[in-house]
């Protein structure tokens, strides 16, 4: 898969071409730790459509001059060729070629349609594909607003309900938002919210239509891949002006903990893989889900000749134990958010990441044993990245801990595991998110961040081409950047 380079207020973001041009962005869905995002059918919240959102006096201005918010972010979400529309554009794109050829090798019709696609290419697309959401919220609205803020029906008068003339305004703008969320507003400044209303779409879930299985993907559907806060700055139809942090977090925290996002993202996806990996979706009839499972250690060239030519580089990260690395044949768990993983722990808790070290080697052994062994070991795998995520979410990070991330991901024990595209791709996109966390902070300039940008552009470009990634090459480049940042502590 190819990737496309945007350049956002500076900072450098690779994202998936497959993702924010072909098929846009997958729709952002349930909530994992408050009401499900598809909870209309159980608690009676009605969804109301884009359109309740659009009045000039609401967010359908076509100038960003609102005295609290912008009010122009429907014309945001609505942007025709950046990331930031590809939302809108999510239920359009299931009309293009590329989408229809994709239906027609699954067999499943019209995909503007088909209950597997409108699970993320739509609002609420499982209840829509039921039948409990036709003629309330159009098809065409794409991922709209109550996608991520959840069904407007319950919140809506109290969002839409003015300021007063309190004596103190930054208090009653708090209140209101705490009005909101009480109301039902789905709190996304809360990363562990925002993660759980993400992953559903841009990482699986079970729900019908929501899980881009390995058949979907053969059939030409771009491989799935997240990473919380480089997706939710591309997404983002709002500034954090000197207001956002008051109304968000109240005093103290005047902005978005932008390390603590990365981390718990991480956190989030390999919690929801290895909750998927148990369930039903493990198998797909005699086989495994090969959705699981890393890519590049099946598709690769075959050669018959005397001379063997190993295409694999061992990764100390995966073993069978006893001293022995991965037995070429069988392919492992694709472990790219493990390894960020295991580089977060160390800053965050090191009891929990030498837990996590231990039963990361107990997962991958148990992969070669029979599924039995496999589903336990990730159940216990699982309940250790839990505990990391909740570690992570009740924790504050300084600029200074950016640079230890950036410490951590670069260390050998983490560099060495950057052995195919997945895991690197995920290490530059969080190298590129830490030092955008250093610039928010403070800690480094906006003219220093801009002269590393030739060396985090060199490790972007050498996983640009999976089927040309060199994992020497990777290491590299991503150990040129690191090193360009270390100089600015």
């Amino acid at each position: 898969m190819t990737h496309a380079v945007y350049r956002r207020g500076g900072r450098l973001w690779a994202v998936f071409v497959a993702f924010v041009v072909t098929l846009g962005t997958l729709a952002i869905a349930a909530l994992l730790v408050a009401q499900p995002a598809r909870s209309q059918g159980e608690t009676g919240a009605r969804y109301t459509g884009v359109a309740s959102c659009a009045g000039s006096t609401c967010h359908g201005r076509m100038e960003g001059d609102g005295t609290v918010v912008r009010q122009d972010e429907l014309m945001k979400w609505q942007e025709p060729s950046t990331p930031g529309g590809a939302h809108s554009r999510a239920w359009a794109v299931l009309s293009n070629n590329r989408s229809r050829f994709i239906a027609k090798n699954l067999g499943i019709g019209d995909p503007a349609t088909a209950p597997m696609c409108l699970g993320c290419h739509s609002t609420a697309g499982a209840v829509a594909a039921r039948g409990a959401m036709r003629g309330t919220v159009p098809l065409e609205d794409g991922v709209g607003c109550e996608s991520c803020h959840g069904p407007a029906g319950s919140w809506i008068a109290s969002h839409y309900a003015g300021v007063g003339t309190n004596a103190d305004p930054d208090a009653e703008m708090r209140e209101k938002h705490l009005s909101n969320l009480r109301a039902g507003v789905w709190k996304l400044e809360d990363p562990v919210v925002r993660a759980g209303v993400c992953v559903d779409c841009h990482f699986g879930a079970a729900g019908e239509g929501q899980f881009v299985t390995h058949r979907i993907m053969a059939a030409g559907h771009p491989r799935i891949a997240f990473e919380l806060d480089l997706f939710s700055s591309l997404q983002a139809h709002h500034q954090e002006d000197a207001d956002y942090g008051w109304r968000k977090f109240g005093a103290g925290q005047a902005r978005t903990d932008h390390v603590q996002m990365w981390a718990v993202g991480q956190a989030a996806a390999i919690e929801r893989s290895l909750t998927l990996f148990q369930s039903r979706r493990g198998t797909d009839g005699m086989f495994p889900e090969f959705y699981f499972l890393d890519c590049h250690s099946c598709h690769r060239r075959i050669y018959d000749q005397a001379q063997a030519v190993r295409t694999g580089v061992d990764n100390p990260g995966r073993s069978v134990g006893g001293g022995q690395g991965w037995p070429e044949g069988l392919p492992p768990y694709n472990d790219e958010n493990l390894i960020m993983l295991a580089a977060a722990a160390r800053l965050a808790s090191p009891a929990l990441a030498d837990q996590l070290a231990a039963r990361t080697a107990a997962f991958h052994k148990a992969m070669v044993t029979d599924r039995a062994a496999a589903t336990a070991a990730a159940a216990q795998l699982a309940q250790t990245v839990a505990a990391l995520k909740a570690a992570f979410a009740s924790r504050r990070f300084s600029g200074a801990d950016a640079f230890a991330m950036v410490d951590a991901i670069a260390a050998k024990a983490i560099n060495d595991r950057f052995t195919d595209y997945s895991g690197s791709q995920q290490a530059v996109m969080g190298v590129d998110t830490l030092l955008g966390a250093m610039v928010s902070s403070g800690r480094v300039t906006v003219g220093a961040a801009a002269g590393i940008r030739a060396d985090i552009d060199r490790a972007y470009a050498a996983v640009q081409d999976p089927n040309a990634y060199k994992p020497a090459e990777f290491q590299a480049s991503l150990g040129r950047a690191v090193r360009a940042i270390g100089a600015l502590r």
